[in-house]
C-alpha cells in the first residue's frame, strides 16, 4: 500500500516537473522571439547610408546588446537636413527591453521629422522633448545632436543629458565637449538645450559615442573617455581617417566588461598634405580672423552670427 502511494506521488511529481519544463521552454521561446524582434527593430531604425560631403567623412560602429534577455536602445543617425547641412545624432534610451528599442525608434523619427520644422540643434531637441513628454511614455533618452555645415566647417552641438563627445586636432590638441547640457529627452516639459558652436578645419576628428563604449565593470567612464581621447589624438595626428578610428573605438568597447549597447559616430575633416599643419578645431569667433595659434586655449562656446532668436535664447546661424 505504501509503495503504491509513493509511486503515485512520484508520478505526480514527474508530471509536474514535465509541465514546468514545457512552460519554461515556451517562455524562453517567447523571450527569444522578443529579443529577435527588438534587434530587428534596432537594425531597421539605423540609417542604411551615411550622407557625403566634400572634405568630410563619416564612419560608425554599432553592437546591439542582445545576449540572453538583454536588449538595449542605443542609436546613431546622420542625414541631410532641408537647408543642406548635415544633422547627426547619437543617444541612449533608458532600459534594456523591447520597449526601449521601440522608444529609440520614436526618438530618431521625431528628430528627423522635426528637422523639417527647425534646424537649430537646441530648438530641435526642445521640440522633440516636448513631443515625447506629450506621449506619456515611462522611458527617457539621452541624446547629442549636431548640425554640420560642410561649406564652413561650423559644427553646432546641443546635448540632452548625454556624455560628452571627444575631439582632436591635427596639431596635437584634444578634449571633451564642455558646453552646458540640458536634461534627458522625455522628462521635463519645456526644457531648454543650450547650443555650443565650433569650427572644424583640416585634420580634425570628432567622436560621438554612447556610454556602452566607455563604461562598464572593467572600465570607469573617465578612463574610457581618456582612452578614446588618446585614440582620437593618434588618428588626427597621423591622418588615418574616420573608418580606422571607428574600428579602434569599437575594439575598446569590447573590453569594458558588460553586455550593453555600444554605438560610435565619427566625423572626420579630411586633409591633404598641404593642409596638415593647420589647427583643426577652432572656436567660432576665430572664423573672421583666421585660425588661432597653437598657444590658444582649448575651444569653447562660440558666438555664432546673428539671426532670429530661437526658443533657447540662442541666435541661430
Amino acid at each position: 500500500m505504501f509503495r503504491a502511494h509513493d509511486a503515485d506521488e512520484g508520478d505526480a511529481l514527474l508530471t509536474r516537473l514535465g509541465a514546468l519544463t514545457a512552460q519554461a521552454r515556451e517562455l524562453a521561446k517567447v523571450q527569444r522571439s522578443r529579443v529577435e524582434l527588438a534587434v530587428a527593430l534596432q537594425r531597421g531604425m539605423l540609417p542604411q547610408e551615411l550622407p557625403e560631403a566634400p572634405g568630410f567623412r563619416l564612419a560608425v560602429g554599432y553592437v546591439p546588446a542582445h545576449r540572453g534577455l538583454y536588449v538595449g536602445g542605443d542609436w546613431y543617425d546622420a542625414f541631410t537636413m532641408p537647408d543642406g547641412r548635415i544633422g547627426l545624432s547619437i543617444g541612449d534610451v533608458q532600459g534594456h527591453n523591447i520597449e526601449a528599442a521601440a522608444f529609440m525608434g520614436q526618438v530618431r523619427v521625431g528628430l528627423r521629422a522635426l528637422a523639417h520644422v527647425t534646424n537649430d540643434p537646441g530648438e530641435l531637441l526642445a521640440r522633440t522633448n516636448d513631443l515625447l513628454v506629450s506621449l506619456g511614455a515611462d522611458l527617457f533618452a539621452t541624446c547629442t545632436f549636431l548640425r554640420l555645415d560642410p561649406a564652413t566647417g561650423v559644427l553646432e552641438c546641443a546635448r540632452a543629458g548625454h556624455i560628452p563627445h571627444i575631439w582632436a586636432t591635427a596639431d596635437g590638441r584634444s578634449g571633451a565637449e564642455e558646453g552646458e547640457c540640458g536634461p534627458p529627452l522625455g522628462v521635463l516639459e519645456g526644457a531648454e538645450y543650450p547650443v555650443t558652436c565650433h569650427r572644424l578645419t583640416a585634420g580634425s576628428v570628432v567622436v560621438l559615442l554612447t556610454d556602452g563604449v566607455v563604461e562598464g565593470p572593467s572600465l570607469s567612464l573617465d578612463e574610457g573617455l581618456r582612452r578614446v581621447r588618446g585614440l582620437a589624438e593618434i588618428n588626427a595626428g597621423a591622418g588615418l581617417g574616420a573608418r580606422v578610428l571607428a574600428d579602434g573605438v569599437m575594439r575598446l568597447a569590447d573590453r569594458v566588461g558588460h553586455e550593453d549597447d555600444a554605438a560610435v559616430l565619427i566625423i572626420s575633416h579630411e586633409a591633404d598634405a598641404g593642409q596638415r599643419q593647420l589647427p583643426s578645431f577652432a572656436r567660432g569667433p576665430r572664423e573672421a580672423g583666421g585660425p588661432p595659434s597653437p598657444a590658444d586655449p582649448a575651444p569653447g562656446p562660440a558666438d555664432p552670427p546673428a539671426g532670429p532668436p530661437g526658443r533657447n535664447g540662442r541666435r541661430g546661424v
